[in-house]
C-alpha cells in the first residue's frame, strides 16, 4: 500500500488501514521511528488522564437545565468575546 505526502506534510491513510485499525476522523495515532528507519503507527485510545475533569464527581448535585444553559452561554460568550487589539510595534 502507498500513500503520498502532500505539500503540507499530510498523508491520507489507505481505507484498508483505517478499517483495520478502526480509525475515524480525529483518531490519535502514535508514530515511532525504529532504528532501521521503519515507522510503526499505533491507534491510541484516550486514557483517564486525558478526559479527567470532563465529568463532575458522582457526589455533586446535578445541574438544572437553566444552570446548564447558563454555563453554555457563558462559555460561548467567553470563547467569542472580542480580544483587545495588540500594541503596534514601533516604526509602523
Amino acid at each position: 500500500m502507498f500513500a503520498t505526502l502532500t505539500s503540507k506534510g499530510q498523508l491520507t491513510l489507505p481505507k484498508e488501514i483505517r478499517d483495520r485499525l478502526n480509525l475515524d476522523a480525529g483518531a490519535i495515532l502514535d508514530f515511532q521511528v525504529q532504528p532501521d528507519n521503519t515507522i510503526t503507527a499505533r491507534h491510541v485510545q484516550p486514557d483517564a488522564r486525558r478526559v479527567r475533569g470532563l465529568f463532575k464527581s458522582p457526589h455533586a448535585a446535578p445541574l438544572s437545565v437553566d444552570q446548564m444553559d447558563e454555563a453554555v452561554s457563558r462559555h460561548l460568550r467567553d470563547k467569542h468575546a472580542p480580544r483587545p487589539a495588540g500594541r503596534k510595534s514601533a516604526g509602523r
